[in-house]
């Protein structure tokens, strides 16, 4: 069976489970305490992840893939969820390192300082700038989605899944969501697919 090394309330472990769970793929979860440094021991850096983080997805072979966007996009191939066509290809990789590079910095790092550190962290004067840079993208990805269904081709791909992670946990990172109609639309598309699988209920 496989495994994942994992966190709930990371939203880069979720896209590797949502994938896992839209594919009917079956999977075990280890949970790691990734501020208290589960992941930095000596143990999970020899044998799991020399750059100690989760994500990381083993197979029954003991061979273990890290980096989220790595895993869905390998677990995707030859599936519904990765386009044949070269171009929705690039498309989809395009918006895949979006995500890590001006979406998951400002939209996942703002939920992490106000919801997993203390009420008195000095990191919270972060904020404002975080605030600006993840609305830019959220406005990017609203523009977008507007005028399309999904982020690349007429059905869902690994590109949304990549990038619905944190962005349908922004609100926990005081992102006023309401100014984004269009993404909420493609929330509820995601949402309704079968062998949807919720991150967590933060309601």
């Amino acid at each position: 069976m496989l495994t994942l090394h994992d966190n709930t309330e990371s939203g880069n472990a979720y896209k590797v489970r949502l994938l896992l769970a839209l594919l009917k793929l079956d999977f075990e979860t280890i949970q790691y305490d990734v501020v208290g440094g589960a992941t930095r021991t000596k143990k999970y850096l020899s044998e799991i992840n020399k750059n100690g983080r989760i994500p990381v997805l083993q197979f029954e072979d003991g061979r273990c893939l890290a980096e989220s966007n790595a895993i869905i996009y390998y677990m995707a191939q030859n599936t519904k969820y990765f386009p044949t066509d070269a171009w929705q290809q690039a498309k989809l990789m395009e918006w895949m390192f979006f995500e890590q590079y001006s979406h998951e910095p400002f939209v996942a790092v703002a939920k992490y300082i106000l919801t997993m550190l203390p009420a008195d962290t000095p990191r919270r004067t972060e904020i404002p700038t975080l605030h600006e840079k993840g609305y830019a993208a959220l406005q990017i990805m609203e523009d977008h989605l507007a005028e399309n269904s999904y982020l690349v081709g007429d059905h869902l791909s690994v590109a949304d899944i990549a990038l619905y992670a944190y962005s349908h946990k922004a609100h926990m990172g005081e992102f006023d969501m309401s100014r984004f109609p269009a993404i909420d639309r493609w929330f509820k598309r995601i949402e309704s697919e079968d062998n949807y699988l919720e991150m967590y209920n933060d309601n």
